[in-house]
């Protein structure tokens, strides 16, 4: 497939051809929904924690004596059956993540790209170069009607444009390497530069 090569004034600058089995894939919701969740559970932090009957500071004293009470017998007040006691069986600290292969994940990258480019918000841009004003980077973006936007770099981001679009709300920078799926598909646009695609395309091949 063949897409119009823009800069970043607006001006055209020629055209690219996009592999079709990278960015003409039928997105397949399955997988996408596989590898996200993938993603989402290995960046949970899993640092929930709740004290056992160990852990609590009660007295370790027996309450009251075991028998000719009539009530049930017990030991100290850490025990879970007691308010503030320790918690049975709640929450300890782990990891969230689980394994996915790497054949799915690479599947998962095309299907997003190619969900981008089937949907009309694909936009390939000659390069990602400024002088580092954000004022200037911020009007540009404004006049290409980009509001919520992830722009996808070559093997590194130019350093003064990563400045300028630092504090430009809802626009995102990342090398071809930091590509995944879930943050292509929470923006509206993904612009890609040229070498964006060249590198995504020697990435998934």
């Amino acid at each position: 497939m063949k897409l119009d090569v823009i800069k970043l004034d607006g001006g055209k600058a020629g055209s690219v051809d996009l592999g079709e089995d990278i960015f003409g894939l039928e997105p397949r919701a399955d997988i996408l929904h596989r590898v996200v969740r993938w993603q989402r559970n290995k960046a949970q932090a899993g640092t929930h924690k709740v004290k056992t009957r160990s852990e609590t500071s009660y007295s370790t004293k027996k309450i009251y004596r075991q028998k000719g009470t009539g009530g049930a017998r017990h030991g100290d007040k850490n025990a879970p059956i007691f308010r503030h006691g320790g918690i049975y069986k709640g929450p300890t600290p782990r990891s969230h993540a689980h394994d996915l292969p790497k054949k799915v994940r690479q599947l998962g990258l095309k299907h997003a790209l190619s969900a981008k480019a089937r949907a009309g918000e694909l936009v390939i841009i000659d390069e990602a170069s400024s002088n580092g004003k954000t004022a200037q980077l911020a009007k540009q973006v404004r006049d290409l009607g980009w509001k919520r936007a992830l722009i996808i770099d070559g093997a590194a981001v130019n350093p003064d444009f990563a400045k300028a679009a630092r504090n430009i709300e809802g626009l995102d920078v990342l090398p071809s390497m930091g590509a995944n799926v879930y943050d292509i598909l929470k923006r509206d646009t993904l612009v890609l530069t040229k070498a964006g695609v060249e590198a995504l395309e020697a990435r998934l091949k």
